[in-house]
C-alpha cells in the first residue's frame, strides 16, 4: 500500500462558532500527563518542526480504523470519535460537545462544529453513516462485541444512537479508536476504509509506504486549534532495540514501547515510565488441541511462576499478574473475587503443544522462553513460535496454536471493563484468542453488561473476571509499565495509561 503526498489545501476560514470549541482544547489536551512544556494549541504559532516518531506495530490491516490499526491512527492524532476518555476513565467530549440519555436504549449526541480533513463539514448524516459502517465491518470492532446499535441523524446537530439492548456505558463505548468518525469518501466497496485525508484529528494522514513509514501533515482547520508541530514523520520499527537506538542517535524524537533491557541505556530525562492498564497473559486454546482438556489447562496454570517474570524478564518494570485487571485499574484493588470451580490439575504426560507470541514487544519472546521452560518442567513438550504481530494475529484467532502469549490493554477498546470481557472471553467475542466458549462465563458477562451504576458494574465485572479465571483459559502473567523514549527537546507528549494517545496539538520539538 502506498499513497503519495498531496498538495496542501488552502486553509479554510474557521467558522466563528468554532472559536468556542477551541477553548475546550485544554480539557482534552490536559487529560493525560505531558512530558513537559505547553500542551495547548499553537494558535498563531509558526509552522514548527515536523516530529519524528517510531512506532512498534506496523499496520496489519491497511490502517483500517475498525481493527487492530485503529490505535495507530488515534495515537498519531489522526482520528477521533464522538467521545474521548479523560484521565479517570470517564467519557469526555470530542466530536460530540454533549449528550444525554433519553431512555434505556436511546442516546442523543449533539455535535460541535468541525470539519473533515477533506474540507467537508462533520454533519449528523456523515457521523451516522460512519457509525453504521463500523457496525457492518467484518470482523466487528472490539468495542461492538455483543452490542447492536443504529445511528440516525437528528436535526442539524444531533445524532441519535439506539441500542438493541440497554447499554449504560454507550458514551464510553463510542470513545473507542475503532469507532472513529470518517468522511463519506473514506468508505469504498466491499468494506474498504481509507483514512487518508478523511479523518478529523489535528494531523492528516497524507502518505503511507506499506508497513514501513507514514507521513502526516498538520490539519490547520482542526476544531481543537492548530497543532504546534507542522507534521509527523512515522517509522514503523518492530525491533525494540532498533527503536531505542533510533532515539539515542537522534534519528527520531519519540519512540514507543522501549524494551526494559534498553531502558537503562537511555538518559534519565529521556525515559517516561507510565503505569498502564496493559496485562500480559498466557491464553490457552480451550476449543481444540491439548488445552481443550480443563485438567491440562489447570496443570499449565499451576506450572507458571509469575513472580519470576516480573522480576526477571521485566527487571522490575512490571507487577506479577493479579488478574485480568492490573494495579492501574485502581478500583479493582481489594475487591477481587477468588475464582471458583477450577478443574483439578491433570498430568501432562508429555503432551505436545505449540506456544506462540510476537516480537514487536521484545519482552514477549523472553516471557515465552521462560514459560516454555516452566511448562516443560511440568511435563509438557513445547514448540515455540515467534513472529511479527501482523503475521500472527489471524492464525491465533483461527486457533492454530495451543497457547499464546499476548499483551492486552484491558481498557483500550472502550474504557469499560465489562466490554473487554465480552470481546475477549465470550462465545461471540471478536478478539477471543483463547477461543473460550463457556456458558457460565457468558452468563456472568451478560449480567454485568446490564448494570448501570458504576460501582455495581465494577463489582459485576470482577465477578465475571473470576468466572473467566476459573476456566484457566487465561493466566495473567504481569501488569506492565510502559517506557516511552522522549527526545530532550520534545514537549507536550500525551502519556496515556489507556495507550490511545501519544501525539496531540501541543506536542512539539
Amino acid at each position: 500500500m502506498r499513497f503519495t503526498r498531496r498538495p496542501r489545501r488552502p486553509r479554510r476560514p474557521r467558522p466563528p462558532r468554532l472559536l468556542a470549541a477551541v477553548l475546550l482544547t485544554p480539557l482534552l489536551a490536559g487529560c493525560f500527563a505531558s512530558s513537559g512544556g505547553d500542551g495547548g494549541a499553537a494558535s498563531g504559532a509558526d509552522d514548527g518542526s515536523r516530529l519524528r516518531v517510531a512506532l512498534a506495530f506496523p499496520p496489519a490491516e491497511n490502517l483500517s480504523p475498525h481493527g487492530a490499526d485503529a490505535t495507530i491512527l488515534s495515537r498519531l492524532g489522526v482520528t477521533e470519535g464522538l467521545t474521548a476518555l479523560d484521565a479517570n476513565g470517564a467519557a469526555a467530549p470530542a466530536l460530540a460537545a454533549s449528550w444525554r440519555r433519553e431512555d434505556d436504549r436511546n442516546w442523543l449526541f449533539t455535535l460541535r462544529e468541525a470539519l473533515f480533513q477533506d474540507g467537508t463539514d462533520v454533519t449528523p448524516a456523515a457521523v451516522a453513516a460512519s457509525l453504521t459502517r463500523a457496525t457492518e465491518a467484518e470482523p466487528a470492532p472490539a468495542a461492538l462485541s455483543g452490542v447492536t446499535l443504529t445511528a440516525k441523524a437528528e436535526g442539524s446537530t444531533g445524532v441519535r444512537v439506539t441500542t438493541a439492548a440497554p447499554d449504560p456505558v454507550l458514551p464510553l463505548r463510542l470513545s473507542s479508536p475503532g469507532l472513529a468518525v470518517l468522511a463519506p469518501k473514506a468508505y469504498g466497496q466491499k468494506g474498504a476504509v481509507d483514512p487518508v485525508g478523511t479523518a478529523t484529528g489535528p494531523f492528516e494522514l497524507t502518505e503511507v509506504t506499506g508497513t514501513t513509514a507514514a507521513g502526516l501533515d498538520r490539519f490547520d482547520d482542526y476544531w481543537g486549534g492548530r497543532a504546534q508541530a507542522s507534521g509527523v514523520e512515522v517509522r514503523f520499527i518492530a525491533d525494540g532495540t532498533a527503536r531505542a537506538n533510533a532515539l539515542r542517535t537522534g534519528q527520531v524524537d519519540l519512540a514507543e514501547a522501549i524494551p526494559v533491557a534498553q531502558a537503562a541505556t537511555l538518559d534519565a530525562d529521556t525515559r517516561r515510565e507510565t503505569a498502564t492498564t496493559r496485562t500480559t497473559s498466557l491464553l490457552l486454546n480451550a476449543k481444540s488441541g491439548v488445552f481443550k482438556d480443563p485438567a491440562l489447562r489447570a496443570a499449565a496454570r499451576a506450572a507458571v511462576d509469575t513472580s519470576a517474570l516480573a522480576k526477571g524478564v521485566y527487571e522490575g518494570h512490571a507487577d506479577a499478574g493479579a488478574g485480568i485487571y492490573g494495579p492501574a485499574v485502581t478500583w479493582a484493588e481489594g475487591k477481587r473475587v477468588q475464582p471458583a470451580g477450577r478443574a483439578r490439575a491433570g498430568s501432562p504426560g508429555g503432551a505436545s503443544l505449540t506456544l506462540a507470541t510476537y516480537d514487536n514487544r521484545p519482552e514477549l519472546p523472553e516471557v515465552a522462553q521462560v514459560l516454555k521452560q516452566q511448562l516443560e518442567k511440568a511435563g509438557f513438550k513445547v514448540k515455540l513460535e515467534v513472529r511479527e504481530y501482523s503475521r500472527l494475529e489471524s492464525d491465533a484467532l483461527a486457533g492454530k496454536f495451543d497457547a499464546f502469549v499476548g499483551a492486552r490493554n484491558s481498557l483500550l477498546d472502550t474504557g469499560d471493563p465489562v466490554s473487554l470481557l465480552a470481546g475477549d472471553f465470550t462465545c461471540d467475542g471478536g478478539y477471543n484468542l483463547a477461543l473460550l466458549c463457556d456458558k457460565g462465563v457468558d452468563r456472568a458477562v451478560a449480567k454485568a453488561q446490564t448494570v448501570a451504576d458504576t460501582g455495581e458494574r465494577q463489582d459485576a465485572a470482577l465477578a465475571a473476571e473470576a468466572a473467566i479465571l476459573g476456566t484457566d483459559a487465561v493466566v495473567p502473567l504481569v501488569h506492565q509499565r510502559v517506557v516511552t523514549g522522549v527526545g530532550g527537546k520534545v514537549s507536550g507528549v500525551l502519556l496515556d495509561p489507556y495507550e490511545r494517545t501519544l501525539v496531540g496539538t501541543g506536542t512539539r520539538r
